[in-house]
């Protein structure tokens, strides 16, 4: 299907969805989060994982914090995300507890360099949580705009899996030809696993 303005259309939905989250109650969010992180952390992908790369969550987001405290207890590497100055680019740093973040980009925890190790191309078996203001039934995703996932997943070599609330899932997303869609969508409701479209007959 040909969409005439595809920045407009996108900008809109943005706009939807972050007017969803914020008027999300508090005692909701933790309700939905709560049953997110059970769905994540009980997932035979993460339970087979070494090496979680997860973003550090902002207010409207999916809460991550608790997961990335039970990854830690759970003794796996935790990756988090660092935003290049000046590029549309970032870069992973392990982190061994909370203290290992400063406020950075956008306001965003980020990892202190001074005191994490950058992640290199070897990692092992590896699970990567996608953030989203919105997912679609296929596992594509809509993001804040700038592309920094979207440039770092064209070379990771993991499972990727989006956590999302169900009222920001659509049927269908304007994406181009090469957005990668996730592996796992998870909502409060349910665990999706999208059919790669190499895997499909």
């Amino acid at each position: 299907m040909y969409i005439k303005n595809i920045k407009e259309l996108k900008k809109n939905l943005r706009a939807r969805y972050r007017r969803y989250r914020e008027k999300m109650n508090a005692e909701q969010k933790i309700r939905l989060d709560a049953s997110i992180q059970c769905r994540l952390l009980t997932l035979e992908e993460y339970l087979h994982a070494e090496t979680l790369f997860i973003y550090v969550s902002k207010p409207i987001e999916v809460d991550t914090l608790a997961v990335i405290n039970a990854a830690l207890a759970n003794h796996k590497r935790v990756a988090v995300p660092r935003c290049v100055p000046d590029t549309f680019e970032m870069e992973f740093y392990y982190i061994t507890s909370l203290s290992d973040l400063e406020k950075g980009t956008f306001g965003v925890l980020e990892p202190i360099v001074d005191k994490c190790e950058r992640v290199g191309d070897s990692y092992g078996r590896a699970l990567c949580v996608v953030p989203g203001l919105s997912f679609d039934a296929q596992g594509y995703r809509l993001g804040y705009g700038k592309g920094y996932y979207d440039r770092y997943l064209a070379q990771f070599r993991g499972i990727t899996v989006g956590i999302c609330y169900l009222g920001c899932i659509q049927w269908n997303l304007p994406h181009g030809y090469y957005d990668r869609p996730v592996d796992i969508l998870i909502t409060e409701k349910y665990v999706r696993r999208i059919a790669r479209q190499e895997d499909t007959p």
